[in-house]
């Protein structure tokens, strides 16, 4: 049990550091932690901004001193649950980022978010395996694997780090990479949390200047012939094509774009790095399917991945749960789709189905942590109504969950689990031997728990 904390007590780590302190009920501590979703509100005992590693040092060392737990949040993309207890580190002023053209790195701070490291990269011609919005931010997202819009091409973001900086639990400041701390290295590709405080990421970058990619909508009776049509047509494509598919209900208010304001839509992305040409005859059955409301499927510059999933540059309240499946074929879109349809009731405001294979079931040489490795597709649902938290939108999950409950892959990846906020998912996380090496690891490198990362 952390000691009271008081202005007096406090005063010590005010001094040292270069960033700011936060007691709870200081101005500022809530928008320091605030949350993509705003339905999460953070309200630990303290807060400290970081502005340096020397920083993160002493950070920890008064957390350890006042038996705090620590937590570290960068953009606040990945909070599941409200944080109500401990120090949490804020990392979004590490904001370095440097391009070595030459040797293809990126070296990327902490705080720093994909659409700069997109920018920078492609200056070069170069550009990051990254996720499918450019507003998360790149090391968070990375520990946990990664998937994005390249995922079948080029694999999980993870798979492309070469090195970490990382303050560990007694303030030391250790590298990572395929020589130095090797374990730990393996375990930050993947392991997400209860390693250290990751200041700094190395990540190789790939020649890469356009893509043809992009998304098409289809409605009202053209959805559920569109649909079918995916299911078939994506379980033939080639590993060099990532794919994934969405049904959206749009409310009519200001916000969604006027010609999709009140619809029920059914939208499927595409990405293929290669020649033009070949991108268009593969993504052909999809515009042959059935008549196409909006196309916007083309060549593209590189820099202009985030538009592939039009994911929200803006935070709004959701509720969101997520599932891996080892199969996924039409039994199984047939189901989903009279859970979801227009006249169902339907909670949510998304349902997206993700398909991965190709690069993805390829671990490195050298091997990570990344866990989901085994599985076909991703399953997720979003709502966005808070009155439907509690009780619909959980219900007609696990009802989903239910129609598909042969085909849920035994281990769920953690960027897309509950596994953070619930102890019996975080066990189904990572295979039981990566499970139980992290745990090493963890144990290795924070022996006394300063980062409380397992689920109670």
């Amino acid at each position: 049990m952390g000691k009271s904390l008081t202005e007096e007590s406090v005063a010590p780590v005010r001094d040292a550091i270069g960033g700011t302190v936060y007691l709870r009920g200081d101005e500022g501590l809530a928008a320091e932690v605030a949350c993509f979703n705003p339905a999460i509100r953070h309200d630990p005992e303290v807060v400290v901004a970081v502005a340096s590693e020397a920083d993160v040092a002493e950070a920890l060392r008064f957390a350890r001193e006042n038996g705090l737990g620590v937590r570290i949040q960068a953009t606040g993309h990945g909070s599941e649950t409200p944080i109500t207890d401990g120090l949490i580190i804020s990392t979004r002023a590490l904001d370095s980022l440097e391009i070595d053209p030459d040797a293809r790195l990126a070296r990327i701070g902490a705080g720093v978010r994909w659409a700069p490291v997109i920018a920078a990269a492609a200056e070069f011609g170069l550009a990051p395996i990254t996720g499918s919005s450019t507003s998360v931010g790149a090391v968070g997202y990375t520990l946990g694997g990664g998937l994005g819009p390249l995922a079948r091409s080029h694999g999980f973001t993870a798979d492309w780090v070469r090195g970490f900086r990382v303050v560990t639990a007694d303030g030391e400041l250790v590298t990572a990479d395929d020589t130095t701390n090797p374990e730990l290295f393996w375990a930050l590709r993947g392991g997400k949390g209860g390693l250290g405080v990751v200041t700094e990421m190395t990540l190789e970058l790939v020649p890469l200047r356009t893509l043809y990619a992009g998304s098409v909508f289809f409605e009202g009776d053209a959805v559920e012939p569109a649909f079918q049509a995916w299911i078939d047509w994506s379980a033939a494509l080639p590993d060099e094509a990532t794919t994934s598919a969405v049904f959206l209900q749009i409310p009519d208010m200001e916000g969604p774009p006027p010609p999709l304001r009140g619809r029920f839509v059914f939208s499927v992305r595409f990405a293929y790095p290669g020649a033009a040409a070949e991108g268009e005859r593969l993504f052909a059955p999809v515009r042959a399917a059935a008549p196409v409301y909006l196309d916007f499927v083309g060549e593209m510059p590189a820099t202009a991945v985030a538009t592939i999933h039009n994911d929200p540059e803006q935070g709004a309240p959701s509720w969101i749960r997520g599932l891996m499946l080892d199969s996924f074929d039409q039994q199984a879109g047939d189901a989903l789709f009279d859970l979801i349809k227009p006249g169902s009731d339907s909670p949510f405001l998304a349902v997206e189905i993700r398909q991965l294979g190709g690069a993805t079931t390829r671990d490195t040489a050298d091997g990570t942590a990344v866990g989901g490795r085994d599985s076909t597709h991703t399953l997720s649902t979003l709502a966005a109504d808070p009155g439907t938290f509690a009780e619909l939108a959980p219900a007609r999950a696990a009802q989903i969950a239910e129609v598909v409950s042969d085909r849920i892959s035994t281990v769920t990846n953690v960027n897309w689990s509950a596994g953070l906020a619930d102890k019996a998912a975080f066990e189904k996380t990572w295979p039981p031997a990566v499970f139980d090496r992290l745990a090493r690891v963890r144990s290795d490198w924070d022996p006394q728990g300063v980062f409380p990362f397992e689920p109670r």
